[in-house]
């Protein structure tokens, strides 16, 4: 028996429609927005960047989910966003983040997404109890 592919994806940072980023031309381009989606997990400050902890706790991190356009061009485009979140590290490095399938909830059902995870320390980090990038760098204006 085969698994179904996951070809959806959870952002949560500058891959957000509302950063307007460079980064979320390229999502725009490969990828159409399902809508507003929430995954569990914690969200800490690392200064220029927020990262994303998973948790089995009812705290949710605010977000979009995305469905690829084409099928054929998911590993591709997912490759791409790989190298712009670090999952792909220099040999002797840690990458920054590591990409796993989790439960994303919207419009009231659970759809399986890639979601980037941080993968150091958040020790001593500011959390970001809303659970909204966006919201929390609106309030730090």
């Amino acid at each position: 028996m085969t698994d179904k592919p996951t070809y959806f994806l959870f952002v949560y940072g500058s891959l957000r429609s509302g950063f307007q980023s460079h980064a979320y031309e390229y999502i725009s381009r490969y990828f159409v927005l399902a809508g507003p989606a929430k995954v569990k997990g914690k969200l800490f400050d690392m200064g220029s960047y927020p990262a994303a902890v998973p948790t089995g706790d009812n705290i949710f991190i605010t977000g979009e989910l995305y469905h690829i356009m084409n099928p054929d061009e998911f590993s591709w485009a997912l490759g791409q966003l790989d190298d712009y979140e670090g999952v792909s590290a220099e040999a002797g490095s840690q990458p920054l983040y590591y990409r796993s399938i989790t439960d994303a909830y919207i419009n009231g059902e659970i759809k399986p997404a890639w979601i980037y995870w941080y993968n150091g320390g958040v020790t001593g980090r500011p959390v970001i109890t809303s659970g909204d990038v966006i919201e929390y760098l609106n309030q730090k204006r």
